[in-house]
């Protein structure tokens, strides 16, 4: 397994010589924030990217994420010209010596918190999610500081973007999704890319929005659409076990030869779609990430993995919530222990 730690770039407030004294990690994930959904990445600047990267001596594992235009998620006429686009975006990626590409499928929105600060009683920050509260949310001031999106969404585009799916369901989300997959696949396949989808966060329906990537049974509907290694998962473990009827050491298992790359973090379940994030450690919230990775190490899995969200701690000004260096350091560190002993217990 290849530790690694999400880096967003010149602007990110965490550096690449600071990414590269956690002695565990070995290389970043990393992304294009400036680059408008739908245009190509070039080969150029992705290369400029891994170097700048591997100046540091690290390595380029990941690039997080490719956006999907969401006229491919809708299935409108347009949708193949930016297919087609997206499809050259990962020719690039192969030809810059990038082997994985984490994307998702979410729909209007991402990741969705409805506190970006809940304090912890040990004096540390996170994020959370109250379902109670997404009830009595007024869309019309729309979501700036809701989520970790590209940009800020009104309340007025929120609306025009929702309305686009009042008559998609699940079903048509899914049919959607299979199109796209259909044309990029072997495109990924030819350009020695492993595509990574990102399980939906949170795990549910928003805003009478579908969500589709999800659980075991939706996650496999959609590997199954093609067979292929290049075509895999994301194996998000916050975003999954929010959703405590996720069995997550089970669909390790049942994914086995199609998680191409894996986040990592913890969360604690308080109800029915009600969550806040926590430290990494199986002790401190609802996930037993020992048995996660357990289950990883059963498997053989050797790609990318990378501490996911952390808290606020020790004073740290952070520029995107959930991404500062200090408690992503400590979960790095965590996970490297956990790997190391299990691999270590195993061969005895």
């Amino acid at each position: 397994m290849k530790l690694i730690m999400h880096w967003f770039g010149e602007s990110d407030t965490v550096r690449l010589d600071q990414i590269r004294q956690v002695p565990c990690l070995v290389g970043v994930g990393s992304d294009f924030e400036d680059i408008p959904i739908g245009e190509l990445w070039s080969l150029e600047r992705l290369e400029t990217l891994r170097e700048r990267v591997e100046s540091f001596g690290l390595t380029l594992e990941v690039i997080e994420s490719i956006p999907v235009h969401e006229t491919i998620k809708v299935g409108l006429p347009e949708r193949d010209r930016f297919i087609e686009t997206f499809a050259r975006s990962i020719e690039n990626m192969g030809k810059a010596g990038i082997k994985t590409l984490c994307y998702n499928f979410m729909p209007v929105l991402g990741w969705m918190r409805t506190d970006l600060r809940k304090s912890l009683p040990d004096g540390s920050f996170v994020s959370a999610y109250s379902y109670s509260d997404i009830l009595k949310y007024d869309v019309s001031q729309g979501f700036e500081a809701r989520t970790a999106w590209r940009s800020a969404l009104s309340g007025d585009v929120f609306q025009e973007a929702v309305n686009q799916y009042a008559h998609i369901g699940e079903d048509e989300m899914h049919e959607n999704y299979a199109y796209f997959l259909r044309c990029i696949v072997p495109v990924a396949e030819s350009a020695g890319v492993f595509l990574a989808v990102h399980p939906d966060d949170p795990p549910w329906s928003m805003f009478g929005i579908p969500r589709i990537v999800k659980d075991a049974e939706s996650i496999q509907r959609i590997l199954d659409v093609v067979d292929s290694p290049h075509h895999g998962i994301t194996f998000c473990t916050g975003s999954l076990g929010a959703a405590l009827s996720n069995d997550l050491p089970a669909m390790v298992r049942q994914f086995a030869g199609r998680i191409n790359f894996v986040h990592m973090r913890n969360v604690m379940v308080t109800g029915d779609k009600e969550f806040y994030e926590v430290a990494h450690p199986s002790e401190c919230g609802s996930i037993d990430m020992a048995a996660v990775m357990a289950a990883l190490v059963e498997i053989g899995y050797t790609g990318p993995a990378r501490p996911d969200h952390g808290r606020a701690i020790w004073g740290e000004t952070i520029g995107r919530v959930g991404y500062g260096l200090y408690d992503r350091a400590l979960g790095a560190m965590y996970l490297h222990g956990l790997y190391q002993g299990i691999r270590q217990a195993k061969a005895v």
